[in-house]
């Protein structure tokens, strides 16, 4: 559980760094990675607490 933790505080960071490369340089890649990175991210962050509620439920 850290580990996914940790890997999601990771993830979130790269999706800032690369919107700050966007808003320095304009160039729309670096957007559409941070995007692509923050939509992946969220996406594992619900599952990972359903199944913490699942958990729970059992």
């Amino acid at each position: 559980m850290l580990l996914f933790r940790w890997l999601i505080l990771f993830l979130l960071l790269a999706a800032g760094v690369s919107f700050a490369f966007y808003a320095g340089t304009g160039k729309s890649h670096f957007k559409r990675f941070g995007l692509l990175t923050l939509k992946w991210v969220v996406l594992s962050g619900l599952g990972f607490f359903a199944v913490l509620i699942l958990e729970r439920l059992a």
